[in-house]
């Protein structure tokens, strides 16, 4: 059984390679952009796993995200 904080690391590591992607294939993220945010991702997967068991390492990929949707949409996205 799977509870609402495993489900929400779920989405927020997926949410971060899926974002890669699209700013990858929406030429938003060239070689460079891309690589530093993988090196912050690798990096925040191997330094926050000695932190409370790995605990913080959910809400480091939230933020990764957020930065992401903000450098490939050119800010927020519209729900309206």
């Amino acid at each position: 059984m799977i509870d609402s904080p495993g489900i929400a690391a779920f989405v927020a590591v997926w949410g971060f390679w899926v974002l890669l992607c699209v700013g990858w294939m929406r030429h938003e993220l060239r070689a460079r952009g891309t690589g530093v945010f993988i090196a912050l991702w690798l990096t925040g997967f191997l330094a926050l796993r000695r932190v409370l068991l790995g605990l913080l390492f959910a809400p480091y990929v939230a933020v990764l995200d957020i930065a992401l949707v903000f450098v490939i949409f050119h800010g927020d996205i519209r729900l309206t």
